[in-house]
């Protein structure tokens, strides 16, 4: 932005002052609406956003690069370098994305949602014209903040019905509901689950709610114990295994975990426990990444195409740059890949 917010935007002629005189605030408010959402009231954000878009007005730098020719970047926003998921999508994405000459800037925010913001505004000043988020759960403000720039972007990695922004990914609800019904169709009764911080996580969040309202319906429910939420890692899948198994009550038949790490740490601490797998004791995992197959015994999971989630953002936010008003992307199917880890309890074959 100019000095007093007298730059002015090459292709309308609006200035920061003109949107802040037709919002009512300060050109600081203006500002801060753009770069940093949080620290303005929703109303008055709301006001400037909506200012800037009716006269066409864009902060700067991004601004003057886009209204004096392409940049031809977009930008990228994962949660995690530390996961062959999302560097599947993202390297579908990239290819597909620089067949076209775009270039794709990569933000990882670590779960952080501060961190998520921060990138995200710095990816929009440094010019890019699209951009992918994995999720919806996001600081307030921040798609708002996208949109008012005039950038197309897509949610990726997740797909929720009813969601107001265009999502490439699947149903993460229903692919838990999915593994729940695997498991109390073979007579599963007594449950534990273990899976990744839910904080920020809309993904993490459905898919928990995905299998206790399938594990509800058949009137089963989840003991606090038997419930532990934490790093994604194997060391932690280990960790929690051992404290639910030396947990007060019943022990359960049937271990949920939110994705392979946890499961394969799983599977390595029932051995250290004596434990046989599947007849002891049923494991399931999430994503089903090479690992999984070359477990002993090899891990019944949920498949998911990546590629093809990074493959149709970019072929979305590629259509849009064209000047294209795409239709919102279906939703992938992931499939249940049943393994040797997963069997009737020992019980109820008795």
């Amino acid at each position: 932005m100019g000095r007093g917010g007298r730059e002015r935007n090459g292709h309308t002629g609006a200035r920061a002052l003109d949107v802040a005189a037709l919002a009512g605030v300060s050109t600081a408010t203006v500002s801060r609406a753009f770069n940093a959402p949080e620290k303005v009231a929703p109303d008055i954000r709301e006001k400037v956003l909506k200012a800037a878009a009716e006269l066409g007005w864009m902060p700067h730098p991004a601004g003057a690069a886009l209204a004096s020719r392409r940049t031809w970047l977009a930008g990228v926003l994962i949660p995690t370098l530390d996961n062959d998921v999302f560097a599947s999508q993202v390297g579908a994405l990239q290819t597909r994305l620089s067949a076209d000459g775009v270039t794709v800037l990569i933000g990882c925010s670590n779960y952080d949602a501060d961190q998520a913001a921060n990138q995200v505004r710095t990816m929009l000043a440094r010019g890019v014209e699209a951009l992918a988020v994995v999720g919806e759960s996001h600081r307030p403000g921040l798609f708002e903040t996208i949109a008012a720039r005039g950038v197309p972007y897509v949610v990726t990695y997740s797909h929720r019905p009813g969601s107001p922004h265009p999502s490439v990914g699947f149903d993460n609800a229903a692919a838990f509901r999915r593994i729940a019904r695997h498991l109390l169709e073979l007579g599963h009764r007594d449950f534990a689950l273990i899976h990744q911080p839910s904080i920020d996580n809309d993904r993490v969040v459905a898919r928990v709610e995905g299998l206790r309202a399938a594990l509800a319906e058949e009137g089963v429910a989840l003991r606090p114990q038997h419930v532990r939420e934490g790093p994604a890692s194997i060391a932690f899948g280990r960790e929690s295994l051992r404290s639910i198994m030396e947990a007060a009550g019943p022990r359960p038949t049937a271990v949920v975990c939110g994705n392979d790490a946890l499961a394969i740490g799983a599977l390595i601490e029932a051995r250290a426990l004596g434990m046989s797998v599947p007849e002891e004791l049923s494991i399931t995992g999430f994503d089903d990444v090479a690992m999984a197959e070359q477990t002993d015994p090899p891990l019944t999971t949920m498949r998911v195409d990546n590629a093809e989630i990074g493959r149709r953002a970019a072929d979305y936010l590629l259509a849009c740059l064209a000047g294209r008003q795409p239709p919102p992307p279906p939703p992938l199917e992931s499939r249940l890949i049943l393994r040797a880890s997963t069997g009737v309890p020992a019980r109820s074959a008795a």
